[in-house]
């Protein structure tokens, strides 16, 4: 499965769709709060690594594959899978990403300038997702040729 953004996406997304991620986001986010407030900062911070809008736009992926292909008479389950595998690894990535990002920023804002630190974490949470991402790539070719073999 090739990644590509497809920016007619966003004019054929519901405003339910939309809002539906934006009550996810906030959930999860209030429960972060809640969850510093109970156990300190450090432990809620955590918790807003979790990509706030994954659980509903996984359903929402799900459900315009399913759409796609139903308007091909194709089966679409398969394709459906694939698809939400695809976004879950990349907010997996995303989350180790931003796990970087608040590790450079907890060390270095001490004793560097914060606008310097943010812009260095900024860097860092970019390396690492790109990286691991590359890194998702290559092992997915890896086991396709073994596969053939």
């Amino acid at each position: 499965m090739k990644i590509h953004v497809e920016l007619d996406a966003v004019r054929q997304t519901k405003w339910y769709e939309y809002a539906l991620r934006f009550l996810f986001g906030g959930l999860i986010t209030a429960t972060a709060g809640i969850i510093a407030k109970k156990f300190g900062p450090e432990i809620g911070g955590l918790f807003l690594a979790f990509p706030a809008i994954f659980p509903a736009s996984a359903t929402l992926i799900e459900k315009h594959e399913r759409e796609k292909k139903a308007r091909l008479e194709l089966k679409a389950t398969k394709r459906a899978a694939q698809a939400v595998s695809v976004a879950a690894a990349g907010a997996s990535i995303g989350t180790i990403g931003l796990a970087a990002f608040a590790l450079a920023v907890w060390k270095n804002v001490p004793n560097h300038s914060p606008w310097l630190v943010l812009l260095g974490a900024i860097l860092v949470w970019m390396t690492f997702s790109v990286l691991l991402w590359q890194i998702r790539k290559r092992c997915a070719l890896f086991r396709r040729r073994i596969k053939r073999t």
